[in-house]
């Protein structure tokens, strides 16, 4: 299911345009409705429109605590690297303007689904930056476990995770390594399930976490 939440009609018609084909969806005009659609419902994406009255950064927060599942993209007419680090901070898995168009938008859908980001390339190791300094202290104690268990991809997942650590796109490591994107996509599908991680982002810290771990063993 795919919730779209916003009072614009024209923006209404633009995202379901784009999203559909892609699943069942459902629209909502006011805060209230989401809210409570965020649990009756249990959607699998939320568009959201930043402009719906009583949404702010703040909300987004306040509905990942409704459910946790959903991944929220959230739709403004302009976006700052501030707010828009801001809104990733708050659990939101991609950032868009309210008039992108149709087919672009099913292209974003369609990566969150597959567990990626849609973030702008430019802020990517800022938020790794600062992701990692606030998951510094558990990442410390896993990352004992985490050596062991990335000891356990195969050499193909491991180049591929250090891409990702890297903060490459999965076109860029299918050039790397010259495969199609759809096998790299097959082979992260694999790293999430070994590692037990939800998306690349998650990945991405803790490659990291075991890198430091690794030289910090090593002096």
């Amino acid at each position: 299911m795919i919730l779209i939440a916003t009072s614009s009609a024209e923006s209404l018609a633009r995202w379901t345009l784009g999203v559909t084909g892609l699943g069942a969806v459902l629209a909502v005009g006011q805060l209230d409705a989401l809210q409570q659609g965020m649990i009756r419902i249990a959607p699998a994406v939320l568009l959201l429109d930043m402009d719906l009255p009583g949404v702010s950064c703040a909300t987004v927060a306040s509905l990942r605590k409704r459910n946790s599942a959903t991944k929220i993209v959230s739709l403004s007419r302009t976006v700052s690297d501030e707010v828009e680090l801001t809104l990733f901070r708050s659990g939101v898995r991609g950032c868009c303007r309210r008039d992108i168009d149709p087919p672009l938008l099913a292209r974003v859908v369609v990566a969150i689904q597959q567990g990626e980001l849609w973030i702008r390339r430019s802020l990517t190791p800022r938020l790794l930056d600062e992701l990692g300094e606030k998951l510094r202290h558990e990442n410390r104690i896993v990352a004992a476990s985490s050596l062991g268990r990335l000891a356990e991809l195969t050499l193909r997942e491991r180049e591929i995770a250090a891409l990702i650590g890297n903060g490459d796109s999965n076109k860029q490591i299918a050039r790397q390594l010259a495969i199609t994107e759809r096998t790299v996509k097959a082979h992260l599908t694999g790293i999430f399930r070994k590692l037990g991680i939800a998306d690349r982002l998650g990945l991405a810290l803790r490659v990291t976490a075991t890198v430091e771990a690794e030289r910090q063993h090593m002096q």
